[in-house]
């Protein structure tokens, strides 16, 4: 058969060589890549672990690292092979390699270095940008710009705030949907504690207090409440990049998916215009006005550049993201781990006894006293910590220097364009920071403790900015909570004959989507008497 001038025979020869030549290429930069990092030990693969196809496969020997690799592998990869930075590198769709890295010593080089020699790689945040430029999804001059708006935001004052708005929230839940149980079972955890983090992040940070009650009503104009399309938008960011706009209306899913996100910015403009609209803008000290006023001309200085419309909104969006899902999680993680420890449940309580002897409700001012309350929030954050690795990119050639296994010392070569990956998970179960690392003992965080062995809220320049707001939020939470109410994990009949050890590995069961949340996590509230 002849197609236009060419046998099959030819075109088949002709593919086949471009295919070859293309393998070749692939495979001589594969090698050279690995001899620009003197091949040092790691994983070798076909896709590359920060491609998005490359996260849609479970784990698979050669093929990928796969989706929650750094979570499900913690400080194993690095103890195999006796040190703390290892490599991973891959061919397809090009050649591409990155450093993981578990070493204390080497990420405080990484993050509080200046000068831009380990910048973030901006294209891997392009999930959270879809409602506009971002203080996470920024660099150098620009996310400056940003912190400096935000951070006056974050003051004692707010922390203030914080705790107060937390308390009246979790007082409310026990007078009103909890009003006249003496148990609560709860088939989710997170069904709990995803609203208590939006409703602290709403009142504290955006001015705009929610009840228990006004939670469950879809407001006139809206055809889903604020927190379903917020915690829609969280759970299917991956669709809405992937998915192109003319195929969001095939799958109910998609369709959902797409409602959330016309929903979300409808009740993000809303928020907006109302704070616009006061007239009592003045009295506010909130994360919104910050904003708000960077948005306006009238409130900037000559030098300074106005906010626009979509990074008012990204802003908005990203805050109320981090605000809400990583903390919701982390008490929803904490929760479980009292659960499944009645006996550090009892000395958390026990604690709160001694600090606060005449059972009254604890103040803002009580908080450096209720240390126990902070250290179980911070084990939960070093057991489970939301984000599995924090992605930077060497500028130039450089290298590190660490000690392995044995005590000899090591150099690692690290070319300029390399990825580097600080595994958060490996960090928070080395151990050489941790003892027994895989055991909850909130303890090691009442005495001293390696404070940069610990990442849960990043660390060095780019540290996050509302650290002091989810520690508080946290600790009011947990104490409040633990002072009226014993916790234990739902018994179910098809689990009946599962052992300690199963019913811990069920229950504490995690995944990745935004951040690491658990799948099913049922749990019983229990009032004291």
């Amino acid at each position: 058969m002849i197609v236009t001038g060419l046998s099959l025979e030819t075109i088949s020869i002709l593919v086949g060589s471009v295919a070859a030549l293309r393998a070749l290429q692939l495979f001589l930069d594969f090698r050279r890549l690995l001899a620009s990092i003197h091949y040092l030990p790691g994983y070798r693969t076909i896709l590359s672990s920060s491609s998005v196809l490359g996260n849609l496969f479970p784990p698979t020997p050669l093929l990928t690292l796969g989706h929650d690799h750094f979570w499900l592998s913690k400080h194993d990869p690095f103890a195999e092979r006796g040190l703390d930075v290892i490599s991973s590198v891959a061919c397809w769709p090009k050649a591409t390699g990155s450093l993981l890295i578990a070493d204390v010593n080497v990420i405080k080089d990484i993050v509080w270095s200046r000068g831009g020699r380990f910048p973030k790689p901006l294209a891997q945040y392009a999930i959270v940008n879809f409602f506009g430029a971002n203080i996470v999804a920024s660099e150098g001059d620009e996310w400056k710009r940003y912190r400096k708006i935000v951070a006056p935001a974050f003051s004692e004052r707010n922390n203030r705030l914080v705790w107060d708005a937390t308390t009246q929230i979790m007082l409310d839940l026990f007078d009103t949907m909890w009003a006249g149980q003496e148990e609560v079972v709860v088939n989710h955890s997170v069904d709990l504690t995803l609203p208590i983090a939006l409703f602290v992040i709403g009142a504290a940070g955006f001015g705009r207090p929610v009840s228990w009650t006004e939670n469950a009503v879809v407001p006139l104009g809206h055809q889903l409440t604020f927190k379903d399309a917020l915690h829609t938008v969280t759970q299917n960011l991956i669709i809405k990049l992937l998915v192109p706009r003319w195929a969001m209306g095939l799958t109910q899913r998609f369709r959902r998916t797409g409602l959330a996100f016309d929903e979300l910015h409808r009740y993000l403009t809303e928020m907006i215009h109302e704070r616009q609209g006061s007239q009592h803008k003045e009295d506010n000290n909130d994360l919104l006005s910050s904003l708000l006023s960077a948005n306006d001309n009238d409130n900037l200085s000559k030098d300074e550049v106005k906010l626009s419309d979509s990074e008012l909104i990204g802003n908005i969006f990203i805050f109320l993201v981090a605000g809400h899902e990583t903390t919701a999680h982390t008490l929803s993680f904490a929760f479980a781990l009292l659960a499944l420890h009645p006996d550090k449940q009892e000395e958390m309580y026990q604690h709160i006894k001694r600090v606060l002897p005449d059972g009254r409700i604890p103040t803002y001012d009580d908080m450096p006293s209720l240390a126990y309350s902070s250290a179980v929030f911070n084990e939960t954050l070093r057991m489970f910590p939301p984000v599995s690795t924090v992605p930077k990119t060497s500028a130039e050639d450089t290298t590190f220097t660490l000690t392995d296994v044995n005590g000899t010392l090591k150099t690692v070569v690290v070319p300029a364009g390399l990825n580097l990956s600080v595994d958060m998970p490996a960090l928070h179960y080395n151990p050489k920071y941790w003892e027994d690392p895989f055991t909850f003992k909130p303890e090691r965080f009442l005495g001293d403790w390696n404070r940069d062995a610990f990442l849960a809220f990043s660390s060095g320049y780019r540290g996050c900015v509302g650290r002091k707001f989810s520690e508080t939020e946290g600790a009011a939470v947990l104490t409040i909570l633990i002072s009226q109410y014993t916790i234990s994990i739902k018994d179910e009949p098809q689990f009946a004959g599962e052992t300690y050890e199963q019913r811990k590995a069920r229950v504490l069961y995690a995944q990745s989507i935004l951040t690491l949340a658990p799948t099913r996590l049922p749990l019983v509230f229990k009032r004291r008497t």
